[in-house]
Parts: structure tokens; sequence; C-alpha cells
């Protein structure tokens, strides 16, 4: 596991070109985006439908929660997802929304416990603007304050599940998620993309918690060496 000694250095020579060039990410990645948004959003348009029924019966406000996000190079989209939380509640760029936080309806706790709510975004695959796998698309508030080394993380689609998601949970840091992004980024391919998919099946019965793995303790961490100004997490 690589240590932060002469971290600076490294950092500038392990630029991810080579990892967000490949055939996967220019191609075939994108391919794969399109056949399976299409079948999934056909065999899930039941589910989807009984859904947004429970949604609108059981709570005041839209079906849906759209807001704008960043994703590829910095591109600013909708995303769309059902909404969980009560009202036109607008979010902190700073604050991370655990299960337990007391603005999430009943069902929308349901919901994100089972990754439900963000089912709508394989429209958000379906159009380009986001991939199954990836960083999850933040504000463009948080955007704007990153460094270049955070910027790494922006050389990709975002994904509507990704590597921190299926290691990490609302209770870690963005600092420390950002980095198993960036790990993601520099080391992407179809089977990582596989493992990572097969890996948020398993999270949705098990639980983020019981999957979360602090990030020097994953072999991802040989992958990213942070600057010397990155905070501790």
């Amino acid at each position: 596991m690589p240590t932060r000694a002469g971290r600076s250095a490294l950092t500038m020579v392990e630029e991810p070109t080579s990892a967000s060039a490949t055939f996967w990410a220019r191609g075939g990645k994108r391919a794969f985006d399109i056949v399976a948004s299409i079948l999934l959003l056909i065999v899930l348009s039941p589910l989807l439908l009984l859904v947004a029924l429970i949604v609108k019966a059981t709570s005041r406000g839209p079906v849906l929660f759209m807001q704008k996000r960043s994703g590829q190079h910095g591109r600013v989209f909708r995303l769309i997802k059902f909404r969980t939380m009560h009202g036109e509640r607008k979010p902190d760029p700073k604050e991370l929304v655990p299960l337990d936080h007391p603005e999430i309806t009943p069902v929308g706790r349901i919901m994100r416990r089972l990754k439900i709510d963000e089912l709508p975004q394989l429209m958000n695959v379906l159009r380009g603007e986001m991939s199954l796998v990836g960083p999850r698309p933040t504000l463009p508030d948080q955007v704007d304050a990153y460094d270049d080394f955070r910027r790494q993380r922006l050389l990709l689609r975002p994904g509507i599940t990704g590597l921190a998601q299926v290691y990490g949970s609302t209770l870690m840091s963005w600092d420390e998620r950002i980095l198993y992004d960036i790990a993601y980024v520099r080391q992407c391919g179809l089977l990582m993309d596989i493992g990572i998919l097969l890996r948020t099946v398993a999270v949705i019965p098990l639980g983020e918690t019981r999957m979360t793995r602090p990030f020097e303790s994953t072999k991802y961490a040989g992958y990213v060496i942070p600057p010397d100004h990155y905070p501790s997490y």
C-alpha cells in the first residue's frame, strides 16, 4: 500500500488518461449502457409505475425529484429520482443524508434502503448524461470547489452506482468517497463494472454499513496517492 511520502510528485505522474481512454471507457461502456438501460426500463416499468403511485399517495409534492448535477467534464444536467423527502427541501452541498434523516419520508426511507429511488436515472443513462457505473454526480456548487485532484472524478460519466457506493456509505466523508471515485476513473474496465454491479446487488439486502470498507484497507488505495493538502479521513 502506498504511503503519502512523496505523493505530490507521484500524483502528477498518475493522471488517469490511460484508464479513461480505454476502449471500454470510450465506446464499449456506452453501448452497454444503452442496451442495459432500455431492457431495464422495459422490465421494471410495472415497478416504476407502482412506486410512482405510492409516492403520490403517501406524501405531498411531486413524484419525481429533479435536480441540477454536474456530470462528465462538469457539464450540468437534470438528475431524476423518486422523491424521498418532505416538501421542496433545498439540499446543503456539504451535507450527507443518512437513512435516519428526519426529513426523509417513511416510504422514502424504504426506497433509499432498497435503492429504488435511483431507478428513474435509467432515463439519464439512456440520454447519455450518466452511466450505470461511475462516480455519483454531485451538485455544481460542490464541483466549483474542486481542486485539480478532485476534478479527476469528472473524467467519466457519473453513475447510478459506483465504487464509493458499494464500499462506502453516507457515513463516510466526501473526501474518502472521492478517493474511491478517482480510483475507479483510473482503473475502470468491463470486469470492474461487472464487479461493482454485482456488489450493488449484495448491498441491497446486506446494507451499506455492513459493506463499508475504509479506503486505505482496500486494494484501490494502491491506485491513488492523495496530494499533500488532502485532508485526513
